[in-house]
């Protein structure tokens, strides 16, 4: 639109100082004519746009004509930029949306909380999945936050992970949520939470639903998880822990993370901690080699033992290596 196009150049200019009309038509993907056309608009709307002739010529704005954003300390400039995450941006197809904010944020900060917030995007990077995580297509995604922004109800094809596998739903999405590089849709009647990599088709409806009052995102993604959590975590292990081994399962559990222990003359600590299943749980202290020992329960520590020693059967004689 024209509109937006005038309020770019303007910061463009704001931001970069002298730029010429092709710098300009590339950067705004028009054509030289169009910047001539708006470059007059802006004039004629009073704002202080010079152009000067010759090889170094081209458009700049009049000395100290520009628009600030007042209050902000150095740290808060940082945490805007840093917080303008380009990767969900993008999947949501807010991309171009974030730039231009971006831009605009960054052509009205004073000098020297703008040097502050350039430091940080070649300083820090964000990436949300985890090492080693497929990622997951969302083709619907745009679609689903569409319908959060609108108040539109969806209906859609799920994939849920008992049977009936696939089944039909009625949703009304009052929010997105990012965790661990998946993305959520928080949908009444309910409310409840479905995987977006889930959804296998969809319908935007033409009617509107009505978000529910005080409903508040975050504090009921935080209330889901501990209760996902407590429902995951139902039993508790006892280990005795060599000094320095830190357990994989543990602080991952809202208000039944590892319990206080005792230290051993030998320096072992003996800790309970939460666990999922013996299954679960004897994969993990697996991983700890023998920094770990398992106490209780008896059938954790039996299943580790069996385990333990059908390995040690199986490396004790190796091919090519027996008695002679």
């Amino acid at each position: 639109m024209k509109s937006a196009r005038l309020v770019s150049i303007l910061l463009l200019l704001q931001t970069r100082g002298r730029m010429t009309a092709a710098q300009l038509a590339e950067e705004l993907e028009v054509s030289v004519r169009t910047v001539y056309r708006d470059v007059e608009a802006l004039g004629t709307a009073g704002v202080p746009l010079y152009g000067d002739a010759g090889h170094a010529g081209g458009y700049r704005l009049l000395d100290g004509y520009r628009t600030r954003l007042t209050g902000l300390t150095a740290g808060e400039a940082e945490a805007l930029f840093l917080a303008g995450a380009p990767g969900p941006a993008a999947e949501l197809g807010l991309g171009s949306v974030l730039a231009a904010a971006q831009l605009k944020v960054r052509a009205a900060l004073p000098p020297e909380l703008r040097a502050h917030a350039d430091r940080v995007g070649g300083r820090f990077h964000l990436d949300a999945p985890g090492w080693y995580a497929r990622a997951e297509e969302t083709p619907f995604l745009p679609a689903v936050a569409d319908a959060v922004w609108n108040n539109r109800v969806l209906r859609v094809g799920y994939r849920r992970w008992r049977e009936p596998t696939d089944v039909e739903r009625r949703l009304e999405p009052y929010g997105l949520v990012l965790k661990a590089g998946r993305w959520y849709v928080v949908a009444g009647p309910g409310p409840r939470t479905f995987r977006v990599d889930q959804i296998l088709r969809l319908v935007a409806s033409e009617g509107e639903f009505t978000r529910p009052d005080g409903f508040d995102l975050a504090a009921y993604w935080t209330a889901y998880q501990r209760d996902f959590h407590d429902r995951l975590y139902r039993a508790e292990a006892v280990v005795r822990l060599a000094p320095g081994v830190t357990l994989p399962m543990a602080g991952r559990v809202n208000g039944r993370t590892e319990q206080d222990g005792w230290t051993e003359q030998d320096g072992w600590t003996v800790v309970t901690v939460p666990i999922e299943s013996v299954d679960h749980a004897h994969a993990e202290f697996l991983r700890l080699g023998t920094g770990v020992e398992v106490l209780h329960p008896p059938e954790l520590r039996e299943r580790i033992a069996r385990t333990v020693a059908e390995l040690a059967g199986r490396y004790g004689n190796p091919a090519g290596h027996g008695d002679d």
